[in-house]
């Protein structure tokens, strides 16, 4: 009878982290693109190797539609932005709920606030070690956002928005 719990158990386990492996896929193969601005912080880290410390313009854009972070340290919510004909987000607003309808170039992109910090998907893009130079003009994060806002970080970008150092895989 142990080994039998021990084994379901486990095959529980591999189910479900082969179902998060399955649905962070189909999101990365299926997902809206969204490319924000960035402003890259801290290119290494001693303990973790070679990684760039991101934060997002719409992080700034944001602060005038939120409350207090100090009144209201853990919170999580949408930032509504618009898209342009590159996929470039601008933002529009913050909402609390995921809207029902919204206008055809706009998209919603879950956030949280955490201990009084602004959260997206990341605030961090780990590269292979010797690589920082590839990802040192990196100007914009693409993401890949699914229709409830949950984001994945695809790729960095160049000035032109020319996809840095190894290509994407995800077209």
């Amino acid at each position: 009878m142990r080994k039998l719990a021990v084994w379901l158990v486990g095959m529980s386990i591999l189910v479900a982290v082969n179902f998060a492996i399955w649905q962070k896929e189909q999101l990365l193969t299926h997902g809206k693109t969204v490319i924000l601005a960035l402003a890259p912080v801290d290119p290494r880290s001693l303990m973790q190797g070679d990684y760039m410390r991101l934060r997002f313009q719409a992080e700034q854009d944001m602060q005038r539609f939120l409350p207090n972070k100090k009144e209201n340290p853990v919170a999580d919510g949408y930032v509504i932005v618009s898209l342009n004909e590159q996929h470039i987000g601008e933002v529009q607003g913050v909402v609390s709920e995921l809207p029902a309808t919204l206008a055809v170039n706009q998209w919603p992109l879950r956030y949280r606030i955490r201990a009084g910090e602004l959260r997206f998907a990341t605030n961090a893009f780990f590269f292979q070690e010797g690589h920082a130079d590839d990802y040192a003009q990196a100007r914009y994060g693409e993401f890949k956002v699914n229709n409830d806002g949950e984001m994945l970080l695809a790729n960095l970008r160049g000035q032109h928005l020319e996809v840095l150092g190894f290509q994407s895989i995800i077209k």
